[in-house]
Order: structure tokens, then sequence, then C-alpha cells
């Protein structure tokens, strides 16, 4: 399917500051980039280093004092047929490639070694594919989607504790529980189309078979369309902003439509 992004952010800086931004959509087999701009108003010169495991671009840029409007626009195809998650085996772990190893760890927001006992001991039974399923279906289950719920310092075991969250929360805990059963899984901000309200998305992706595949606990956009941005251990990694210093939010949209 062919999609078109728009994101917008418009934001006030009080005085000149450096951003990193992680917004372009990135080049991957199963989703080509047919064309993008992406232009920021009252900054300096865009520096632009690859992502994290090399996916994606992310841009470096200083503001000037005052308003800050960054517009990026992009059309994308993206080729990626459903996958029957319970059919995929477990990769062994001497096998990892040496990028997909660092996400079998626990990490700052996905405390995977907190959740050992409980994963063994409710999902013992299953392994491989058959497992990463059981334990989004869990996560969907169990958690309530509550707007508002969660801060930036909330963690995978903290959402396990409050049943609830939105789309980072649900990620978080997704990954940790992988992990904890000796799987790969990264964190991943996407576009996807169908989610509402319109915004930056988070959902994970598990290593299984020799490749990385998505799911999404939400359960709220089909992942067959998700494009991906950027990738790494958690939150941190995959923001789509970084302020080195502050900044106030005057308007932020997210626009993903069929092309």
């Amino acid at each position: 399917m062919r999609v078109a992004i728009e994101a917008i952010l418009d934001y006030e800086f009080p005085e000149p500051t450096e951003v990193l931004l992680a917004v372009e959509a990135a080049a991957l087999p199963d989703q080509q980039i047919v064309e993008q701009t992406h232009v920021i108003d009252n900054a300096g010169p865009l520096t632009n280093r690859f992502g994290g495991s090399g996916i994606g671009r992310r841009t470096w840029t200083r503001t000037g004092t005052g308003r800050m409007l960054s517009r990026y626009r992009s059309v994308v195809d993206v080729v990626r047929p459903p996958v029957d998650l319970t059919r995929l085996s477990r990769s062994p772990l001497p096998s990892l490639p040496e990028d997909v190893l660092p996400f079998i760890w626990p990490s700052r927001y996905c405390e995977a070694d907190r959740f050992v006992s409980f994963a063994s001991a409710q999902f013992g039974g299953l392994d491989g594919g058959a497992l990463v399923q059981a334990l989004v279906d869990w996560v969907r289950t169990h958690l309530s989607y509550v707007s508002g719920s969660s801060t930036g310092a909330t963690t995978a075991a903290d959402t396990f504790l409050a049943r609830q969250g939105v789309c980072r929360d649900y990620a978080h805990l997704t990954a940790a529980l992988i992990r904890s059963r000796d799987i790969p899984a990264r964190l991943v901000s996407v576009y996807a189309l169908g989610l509402s309200p319109p915004d930056f998305h988070a959902v994970v992706e598990v290593w299984l078979d020799g490749a990385w595949h998505i799911v999404d606990a939400t359960g709220l956009a089909p992942v067959e369309t998700m494009v991906r941005i950027a990738v790494g251990r958690d939150a941190t990694d995959i923001a789509f902003m970084t302020v080195f210093g502050s900044a106030t939010m005057n308007a932020q949209s997210i626009t993903v439509t069929p092309a």
C-alpha cells in the first residue's frame, strides 16, 4: 500500500538550542520511499546521521530564539504481508547477529530481569512465536489504554502494576516480557495508518526465525501498513524530538493517509 505522511512540529524556544529529530521514514526493503521533504524554519543547517542499528535517519539542527517549525512530508510504498507468528521459531542465542544481541538485555524502561519468574510461570509451556503471540495477547488483554495515565519516567514494571498506559507503555511491557524469555525485542517508532487520534506510535519488533517482525499489543492499527521511523532499546532511543534545553509546544500534527 502507498501511504502519504505529514508530520508538523511547531515549538517555541527561549534561546538557541540543539535539537535531534527522528521523524523521517526509514528506507527498508518492505517500505520504499517514493518521495520526501523535510523543511525546518528558524533553524541552522541540518546534519543527518544514521539511526540506531543503521535504520532510518536522524537530523541534528540548532534552532534560533523563538518559533521553530518542522514540516516533514513523504510518500511510502509499504509491502509487508501478514505473518503468522505462531509458526515462527526462536533463533538460537549463539546465532544472533551482533546488532541484535543488545535487544535481549534489560534497559532503562524495559526491566526484563524483573519479569523472568512471572513469564516462566505463566508461559513456561510455550516457545518461539507461539510464546511471543501469547505475551502480546496478555498485554492487550490485561492493560487499559488510558491517555495521560503515565509519564516519561514510567517503566515496564510500573505499567505491569498499574495495568494501564499509552502506546509507549504497552511497548515497554511487551518488550520486557519477550526479553525475559531470551528472545530479542526492540522498540520501534512508526507512522500508523488508521491510528486514532493520529500521532507518533510506539510498537515492538521481535527477532524470530532470523528476522524482525512487528507486533503491537495496543491493536490500534494494522502492522502491515505501519511505516518505521527509528528503532532502539526503549523510548529513549526512538524519541521523535530530543531537546537539549527547553521548549514549549505550540502545536503538533501527524497525518497518515492512503496515497
